[in-house]
C-alpha cells in the first residue's frame, strides 16, 4: 500500500506558537523512540549565536559558541524518550548543512542518536517529490513542520493512527540505512574549510 503524503491526509495546522506549546506537551513525557527527519538542506536558525556567527564569516567563533552552548542544547533533549534523528544529506554539503552537522554531533555526544543518509539513496522512494520534515510520536501523533524562507513556521499535527505507523515505518526503516552521524561528522565533514555563505563544501 503506497504511504499517504503527510499534506494529503488530514490534520490541524498550528502556528509556530501553538506548535511549540503542543510539541512540548509531550516531547519530556513521551517514554521510547521519537523520530526527526530533516530533508531540506537550509534552514534559518534566526537569533542563535553560532549560526550567525558562520554567517558572518567567524567560523572559529561559531564553533566555540556552540560547545558554550551545551547546557542549553542538553536541556532541549527529551527528559525520558530517545530522539533519533535521521539527516538527509546532499554532496557538496551547503554552507548551513556543514555547520548544523556539527551541531547535531554535540546533540548525539549529550545523549542524542543520529545518522546520516545520502540523498541519493532516495531515488526511490522520492518519486513524488521529497521526504518531509517531520516529527514522529509512534503511538501517538506526528507533526509534518512547516517553513517560510527556511524559518519554522508551525506545523500540522496528524493524528491518524494507521499513517503515523506507516511514516514512523519508513523513518526507522530509512534510519537502519544510515551512517552513524558521528563518524560521518569526523570523517566527512571536520577536515573541510570554514563554511561560506553561498557555497558548498566539497
Amino acid at each position: 500500500m503506497k504511504i499517504p503524503r503527510p499534506e494529503a491526509v488530514p490534520g490541524t495546522m498550528l502556528p509556530m506558537r501553538e506548535y511549540a506549546a503542543d510539541f512540548l506537551e509531550v516531547f519530556h513525557h513521551v517514554d521510547g523512540v521519537i523520530w526527526k527527519l530533516e530533508r531540506a538542506q537550509t534552514f534559518d536558525e534566526g537569533e542563535n549565536p553560532s549560526w550567525n556567527a558562520m554567517r558572518a564569516g567567524d567560523w572559529r567563533r561559531s564553533l566555540e559558541l556552540l560547545e558554550a552552548a551545551r547546557e542549553t542544547i542538553a536541556a532541549d533533549l527529551p527528559a525520558r524518550g530517545e530522539l533519533r534523528r535521521l539527516r538527509v544529506v546532499e554532496t557538496p554539503l551547503t554552507a548551513y548543512l556543514q555547520w548544523e552537522l556539527h551541531l547535531l554531533a554535540l546533540r548525539m555526544r549529550l545523549g542524542e542518536r543520529g545518522r546520516v543518509l545520502d540523498a541519493g539513496e532516495l531515488t526511490g522512494i522520492e518519486r513524488d517529490g521529497h521526504l518531509p520534515e517531520l516529527v514522529i510520536f509512534p503511538g501517538r501523533h506526528m507533526y509534518h513542520v512547516h517553513y517560510d524562507d527556511g524559518a519554522c513556521a508551525g506545523a500540522r499535527r496528524i493524528d491518524d493512527a494507521d499513517v503515523v505507523a506507516a511514516w514512523g515505518s519508513v523513518v526507522s526503516s530509512l534510519y537502519e540505512r544510515g551512517e552513524d552521524l558521528l563518524a560521518y561528522v569526523d570523517k566527512r565533514v571536520v577536515p573541510l574549510p570554514p563554511p561560506r555563505m553561498g557555497t558548498e563544501a566539497r
